[in-house]
């Protein structure tokens, strides 16, 4: 990948992220403080746990990008009790961890990262894709918590069942 091919896919990247940030703090924002440990299954993350995961993980990816190497979780949102807290925290940190992305140049998001051991080798850009498929995994699993617990789904990508339309 050519430093200018990255530069544009890190650009394409990071406003995919910003837009799909929207959604993430929606979804988020609909757990019930009732239901913060709510989860399906005994193997499954409770519900707060699962959305600090989703907003800490967008952020040690990135930082994966922007340190070139293996970047430690982020544990900000650890103390953090409420979506609310959450969504607050997420709309901080990854929204200016964002803009150091975009910061970067063409030549670092080209760099080829390996981390995790050897888990994985790509161009330093691929960790900011990585961060948003992760955050739309993890949305979409805590999404569907959201009926079970009581709580209304919102407009992901557009009307649910609940939202009006």
């Amino acid at each position: 990948m050519t430093p200018q091919e990255a530069k544009v896919i890190g650009t394409y990247l990071a406003g995919v992220l910003k837009m799909e940030m929207a959604a993430t703090k929606r979804v988020i924002s609909a757990i019930p403080d009732d239901q913060l440990d709510y989860s399906p299954d005994a193997k499954s993350m409770k519900a707060l746990a699962l959305a600090k995961h989703i907003v800490e993980g967008e952020v040690m990816l990135m930082d994966i990008a922007l340190l070139g190497g293996d970047a430690p979780m982020p544990t900000g949102a650890s103390a953090l009790t409420t979506p609310a807290e959450v969504v607050e925290w997420y709309d901080k940190e990854v929204s200016a961890t964002i803009a150091k992305v975009e910061a970067m140049s063409g030549d670092d998001l080209a760099k080829v990262v390996t981390v995790w051991g050897g888990a994985f080798t790509m161009p330093a850009v691929n960790y900011v894709g990585f961060a948003t498929a992760h955050s739309v995994h993890h949305r979409g699993q805590l999404s569907s918590y959201l009926r079970p617990m009581g709580a209304k789904v919102p407009s992901i990508y557009g009307p649910s069942g609940d939202s009006a339309s």
